[in-house]
């Protein structure tokens, strides 16, 4: 039944089965389901198949098999099924006797399977396109790697910043008062190199610098003047909150007196009512 022939190529082997006495449509329906499969696969397959064909089909791959492991020395491993086809056999002749000496004739048609193995260890592998989505995420990797980064940078360079902004501040409080006191004192030397420069013969000269001095130093005292007059003010409101405070605090427990007082006199109300009624029912007894 099944020949074993080699083929040109040493990787591949080839097994037939010629004159099966079945259809070609019932096996090619069973050689369908195995062609492109590998071969161990394939034969499980047609363990389990329910079609009468799946035995003489599994037959001749078996076959393809041995030839090109013992033959080829080809792994049974890595064989696929590569060509799997069945040709047209001849066709039998036979003939049924029907009623009235009739006969029908019944064609008995026969089947060539031929099967071809190939082993894939040795089959060059298609190049792939490389993939795309790859540097995709990379960048978005990068990308979410540097984002903190950048953050830390701007708090660092901000942190300067503010220092610079709040060194700036302070310096800027602390030089006011200087720059009011040295504007004090280079208006009184101003004011007393005016004086000893006037002419002491010139009573009106005189006068006019010993009243700019008078008014230097009346401006000197008055905002001395207003702080005494602020402290004094202070010293006042701080008088009137703590009467204040002494007059809640002495009329606290008043009010919660009241609410006491108040109870007692229901009670008493309360007593008095019900020793009224005991004695109208002592009264209505008798």
């Amino acid at each position: 039944m099944a020949q074993g022939t080699a083929v040109a190529d040493d990787r591949r082997a080839r097994a037939t089965a010629r004159y099966v006495r079945m259809t070609p449509m019932k096996v090619r329906r069973v050689v369908d389901l195995i062609r492109g499969m590998e071969a161990r696969e394939a034969l499980s397959v047609l363990q389990f198949a329910p079609q009468a064909a799946s035995e003489p089909v599994a037959k001749v791959l078996a076959s393809a098999v041995a030839n090109a492991e013992h033959n080829h020395q080809l792994d049974p491993e890595s064989l696929i099924v590569a060509v799997a086809y069945v040709d047209e056999g001849p066709t039998l002749k036979r003939f049924r006797p029907r009623a009235q000496g009739r006969a029908f004739r019944i064609n008995k048609r026969t089947s060539h399977i031929t099967i071809e193995v190939e082993s894939v260890a040795t089959r060059p592998e298609p190049a792939r396109p490389a993939k795309k989505a790859a540097p995709a995420k990379a960048t978005k990797a990068t990308k979410a790697g540097k984002a903190p980064a950048t953050k830390a940078t701007k708090a660092t360079k901000a942190a300067p910043e503010k220092a610079a902004a709040e060194d700036a501040e302070t310096t800027t409080a602390t030089a006011a008062p200087e720059k009011a006191t040295a504007t004090r004192a280079a208006k009184a030397t101003k004011a007393t190199k005016a004086t000893a420069e006037a002419p002491a013969e010139d009573e009106t000269a005189t006068a006019e610098p010993t009243g700019a001095t008078e008014t230097a130093e009346t401006a000197e005292t008055a905002p001395a003047a207003g702080a005494t007059e602020a402290t004094e003010a202070t010293e006042a409101t701080e008088a009137t909150e703590t009467a204040e405070a002494a007059e809640a605090a002495e009329a606290a427990p008043a009010k919660k007196a009241a609410p006491r007082a108040r109870k007692a006199t229901r009670a008493t109300a309360s007593d008095e009512a019900s020793d009224q009624t005991d004695e109208t029912t002592e009264e209505g007894t008798r």
